[in-house]
């Protein structure tokens, strides 16, 4: 029993601590599995999306790439992050997401190492995206969730799966985010 509580009392100390970190700052692992951070990024406007290889919103990655290809010279990228909590629907290996997003929507923007977005197992970045402390809390609900980060690395929108990625809704906002100083 005492080490079950230890065990809270540490897994809620690293959460509040990530939580308390700046976007950039967060530990990921690219696609490749090495580690990194979203420094690189860092004065940018980023769309980070939960993706999978087989949901019915899979060809979203097309809206996706048209906006990255669209915005990237502005200063604007999407992150994307592979996720297989929701209907098993990204059940491949990172070589074979890497491989089924070149093959099939020539995917040109990062995409990172397969984590969690919600439960006990959420990644740090998602808790600073969901979590208390966040501008837009609750549970993301399924593939496709994204989140709109400023220059600033302030979360400025969140957007439901079924928001298409060249929508005026989303659109907007990133042309928003992209003028702002």
């Amino acid at each position: 029993m005492k080490t079950i509580f230890l065990s809270f009392l540490l897994a809620s100390a690293i959460s509040a601590a990530a939580a308390d970190k700046s976007i950039y700052e967060i530990p990921l692992k690219d696609i490749d599995g090495k580690p990194t951070t979203l420094k690189a990024h860092k004065g940018k406007a980023l769309l980070i999306v939960n993706v999978a290889s087989a949901c019915g919103l899979t060809p979203q990655y097309e809206g996706l790439e048209k906006l990255q290809q669209k915005y990237q010279d502005k200063g604007f990228t999407v992150l994307a992050f592979p996720c297989n909590q929701f209907g098993g629907q990204e059940p491949g290996s990172n070589e074979e997401i890497r491989a089924f997003c070149e093959r099939e929507y020539s995917v040109t923007f990062p995409i990172f190492d397969k984590l969690e977005v919600k439960g006990k197992n959420q990644h740090p970045l998602f808790e600073k995206l969901t979590g208390p402390k966040a501008k837009f809390k609750g549970d993301i609900g399924w593939n496709f969730g994204k989140f709109l980060v400023g220059k600033s690395g302030e979360v400025l929108a969140r957007f439901a799966p079924s928001n298409e990625p060249e929508s005026e809704k989303i659109v907007g906002a990133i042309e928003q985010a992209l003028a702002s100083k």
